[in-house]
């Protein structure tokens, strides 16, 4: 691996550590032998918050959908913090993406109401 490679690869791995990730092996995804810079739950996180950014120029997601899809994630964290189930890798992927796109959406539409508030 080249060295700017290898400093770029290292550059994502410490922005995914500073990002509040634990990035525990068990529980993260791996591609060609090498481990995801987040955790599975953290990936599905940024991959909600990404399509709810773009998709928040399209549509407006209602509030309450967005407060359900926290919930999910909140719901399947909760269960395995408490020992009650433990989560997949999936699992975890598909409440993160949920999760992120329910708080993006949130954040979306309080900017929308903000902008349009200071437009008049």
């Amino acid at each position: 691996m080249s060295k700017l490679r290898k400093s770029v690869v290292n550059l994502i791995y410490e922005i995914g550590d500073h990002s509040g990730c634990h990035q525990l092996p068990e529980r993260s995804f791996f591609w060609k032998g090498r481990q995801f810079p987040v955790c599975a739950r953290c990936t599905g996180v940024f991959i909600g918050q990404t399509l709810a950014v773009i998709l928040s120029f399209i549509v407006k997601i209602p509030t309450l959908v967005s407060i359900l899809f926290l919930s999910v994630m909140g719901i399947d964290w909760g269960l395995q913090e408490s020992k009650i189930k433990e989560s997949t890798n999936y699992r975890r992927l598909l409440t993160g993406v949920l999760g992120g796109f329910g708080l993006y959406s949130i954040y979306a539409n309080i900017a929308k109401y903000i902008f349009n508030r200071f437009k008049k």
